[in-house]
């Protein structure tokens, strides 16, 4: 399987010239395709990334990021990079979890809810998801939280009953599980495609963070952003393994140092776009704050379900990392 996925990367990568590793000393050329808008901090924190790789391989390996699902709509991006369509790149990779039940560790309802608790969740995962990725191929180089997952509507909500019916952007599993168990309509939407989705009234609410909402300026077709703290999901930068197998040692050492700036610098700039983006959505002129105690109580009870579900699909894997998560 190794073989033929490397074989495809090596055919892909030379037929769309996506890296040119001709004569000795010349720059490997490296698209970076990311779903979200350029704006978006994770999509910034990706530019600054590329400048310090290229900074620090002396110009060897210079990355483009194409923001926006420009080059690859977010849903391709994981495959893209697999199959050497591009070196590099970033997905959400709970996007993934028919492949995988794993990859949607952090998507798990009200398992972990702050971003100290994310950290330890990730920590837990992170042997088990690399030995997934290098099995697909795939070599992990950073991974970066969103802020805490809120509601968005277009109405005032204070319960369970009252979300019956409505239209209900998802973006992975575990959103489109949601839905069905609170009643609601599941429609698969990515990223790039939600200010024009609620705008034609495709979707009518969507389980998201503050940022995501601000970015897209929903205020422009929603009203209320209830912070529920469902979970703290990660985007992931990953690299073509075959790739990655004939960076020079010093290349790589150069490139694994920016990707630890990049994990801390994100983490950072995810924590601080919190606040900054609730703000946002109150001065476009949204209703921002706690959901009800009855709203609450109504989700933890579907948490409870939507995490017996996991990990009964997670198998002895995803049991071990929630252990080692409590522990």
């Amino acid at each position: 399987m190794k073989t033929l996925t490397g074989l495809l990367a090596a055919t892909a990568i030379t037929a769309a010239g996506t890296l040119a590793v001709s004569a000795a000393g010349h720059a490997e050329k490296w698209d970076m395709p990311m779903a979200y808008s350029a704006s978006n901090f994770h999509s910034e924190n990706g530019v600054k990334f590329a400048d310090c790789v290229r900074a620090g391989t002396d110009g060897a390996i210079d990355i483009t990021v194409h923001a926006s699902g420009s080059l690859f709509k977010g849903a391709d991006i994981k495959r893209a990079i697999q199959t050497g369509q591009v070196p590099i790149g970033e997905r959400l990779l709970s996007g993934h979890q028919n492949e995988n039940a794993i990859f949607g560790f952090d998507s798990v309802p009200f398992l972990a809810t702050s971003f100290d608790e994310s950290a330890k969740l990730f920590a837990a995962a992170r042997p088990t998801l690399e030995s997934i990725l290098a099995d697909q191929n795939l070599t992990l180089l950073y991974s970066v939280p969103w802020p805490p997952q809120g509601l968005y509507f277009k109405k005032e909500v204070n319960s369970v009953a009252d979300m019956e019916g409505i239209k209900f952007r998802s973006y992975n599993n575990a959103t489109a599980r949601l839905a069905e168990l609170t009643g609601m309509a599941p429609v698969s939407i990515e990223a790039a495609e939600i200010s024009q989705a609620f705008a034609t009234g495709v979707a009518e609410s969507m389980i998201s963070s503050g940022a995501t909402g601000y970015d897209r300026k929903v205020w422009e077709s929603l009203t209320h952003f209830y912070e529920v703290d469902a979970w703290l999901p990660y985007n992931h930068v990953m690299v073509n393994s075959d790739v990655w197998s004939g960076v020079s040692e010093d290349n790589k050492a150069a490139i694994l140092a920016c990707a630890d700036t990049a994990a801390a610098d994100g983490l950072e700039a995810s924590k601080a776009y919190t606040q900054f983006t609730l703000d946002g959505l109150r001065a476009g002129g949204m209703t921002v704050g706690p959901a009800s105690d009855q709203l609450v109580s109504d989700l933890k009870e579907i948490g409870v379900i939507m995490t017996n579900e996991w990990l009964e699909a997670a198998g002895e894997q995803g049991k071990a990392i929630v252990d080692a998560f409590h522990n």
